[in-house]
């Protein structure tokens, strides 16, 4: 696999895991307690590591919503 390949690849896991956090987020109400880390270069970019999880998760939301392969069930 080239470096590129690679690349793409670590990215996709990345947005994933960030994804999965929201949904935990959304679900329990547990998220990732940003306000402990103490760098705000570091917690800034946390923040925005967080929010592309969540802009991923409300958006895989709504295409799902108006998508016939999917039905809400509760």
């Amino acid at each position: 696999m080239s470096m590129l390949g690679k690349l793409i690849h670590y990215t996709a896991d990345a947005i994933l895991v960030s994804a999965v956090l929201a949904g935990i987020k959304r679900s329990t109400g547990l998220g990732v307690a940003t306000s402990k880390i103490e760098s705000k270069d570091v917690r800034s970019a946390v923040e925005k590591y967080l929010d592309v999880g969540e802009w991923v998760f409300d958006n895989s939301i709504s295409l799902m919503n108006n998508s016939s392969y999917f039905e809400r069930k509760r």
